[in-house]
């Protein structure tokens, strides 16, 4: 099977153009710059349709990106004749109207070149806010132009509701997946993590340690409102009143890992670092990967990530998190109730800050993290999600 993959690897990084990067590595590379072949039956010719220089300009109207709309159109048509390729596989935009006007174009100049075509999911809630916040006509342009498509590969039940608006003739739902970033667990992980919950649950039952316990709690996503990061910040201090209010020998340490995309929020965070209070619990480690990446998830005990944001779906950080057998609290927001094991206490509706810390504070109590890190084997490894996706892509042949 050929496949022409509109879409960007990073940079920018962010989960949608991390998981294109997998796909591509997986289903052996770009065809025309030394692909090889693989297991799994896919020939991948890649267009690297990337419209942003960075995160600040996702979405963002520019008049640099109307030309590179027809350029990497151009590219896509080329290898379309030059190759023989069928397959159009595509990422739509969430819910922007500078992206789902790029959309418009993408399709309008494509899709009636190829016989298939294959739209990928990544992001939620288009349906939504294409019913609530756009025009009639914007509507029916986008139904016009998008239905209805060979197949749709979603990330998760929510998910569908998009893909069922454009009539969709297939719908599969195929989870993300990533490389195992901890094969070590068992040996070097767990230990730490056993021990950790232990001396907490010690703390909790009032046994007093001979030193107070730091426990370091991790915020990894860009640094924006809506992926939580003020939320967070505040729910942490508001535990640490609690747990001073009980005389419990135990304090949260809050590490912010990511870039601020911009700098509003960026100044906002600063000014709020003018406390001394906040500035002694809530550091910023900016984007980190590599080693630093790997030595936060060794050592953090809480992955807490109350995103509200716009096209979350599926995220990347929440399956590492997993990966590294982290207890975590999130937010009953799109798909991610859908991502962790049933009835997981750690989930909150909303950012309230109180309900964040009397979850944040259960979830410390009664949550080592061994069981999220046997969700993350049996549904997101690297090898299921290409497997599933392989099947799903071979589907429309």
């Amino acid at each position: 099977m050929k496949l022409l993959v509109f879409a960007h690897t990073p940079p920018p990084h962010h989960g949608q153009s991390y998981m294109v990067q997998l796909m591509l590595n997986g289903f052996g590379g770009d065809c025309r710059r030394g692909g090889r072949p693989n297991a799994h039956g896919i020939a991948c010719y890649h267009v690297n349709a990337r419209f942003s220089r960075g995160l600040a300009d996702v979405g963002e109207l520019q008049g640099a990106k109307m030309f590179l709309i027809f350029w990497f159109c151009t590219q896509a048509l080329w290898v379309r004749l030059r190759y023989g390729v069928k397959h159009f596989y595509y990422v739509p935009a969430p819910g922007k109207r500078v992206a789902l006007y790029r959309d418009w174009l993408v399709m309008f100049l494509c899709r009636l070149f190829f016989q298939k075509v294959i739209l990928h999911w990544h992001a939620a809630g288009l349906a939504k806010w294409l019913e609530t916040e756009t025009t009639i006509s914007s509507r029916t342009t986008t139904y016009r132009l998008f239905r209805p498509v060979n197949l749709s590969i979603v990330l998760s039940r929510y998910n569908k509701a998009d893909a069922e608006k454009l009539l969709s003739r297939k719908i599969r739902v195929v989870n993300n997946g990533i490389p195992d970033p901890c094969p070590d667990f068992a040996a070097a992980v767990l230990p730490h993590r056993q021990q950790r919950f232990a001396a907490r649950q010690r703390i909790f039952a009032g046994e007093k340690p001979a030193a107070a316990m730091t426990v370091n709690v991790l915020f990894l996503a860009h640094c924006t409102r809506e992926k939580g990061l003020f939320a967070a910040a505040e729910a942490v201090l508001r535990v640490n009143r609690d747990l001073t209010a009980r005389g419990l020998p135990m304090k949260l340490q809050l590490t912010a890992a990511g870039n601020f995309v911009t700098p509003e929020e960026q100044a906002e965070f600063q000014q709020l670092r003018q406390n001394p209070e906040f500035a002694a619990a809530i550091t910023h480690a900016g984007f980190v990967s590599g080693e630093r990446k790997q030595e936060l998830y060794r050592t953090t005990d809480l992955f807490l990530f109350p995103t509200r944001y716009l096209g979350e779906n599926q995220p990347v950080n929440l399956i590492e998190a997993m990966a590294f057998g982290l207890p975590l609290v999130t937010t009953r927001w799109r798909s991610l109730p859908e991502m962790l094991p049933p009835d997981y206490p750690g989930v909150v509706a909303g950012q309230n800050p109180d309900k964040l810390a009397t979850t944040i504070l259960q979830i410390l109590a009664t949550k080592s993290g061994e069981q999220v890190r046997r969700h993350f084997m049996e549904r997101f490894t690297l090898e299921e999600h290409l497997a599933s996706l392989a099947a799903a892509l071979h589907s429309v042949e």
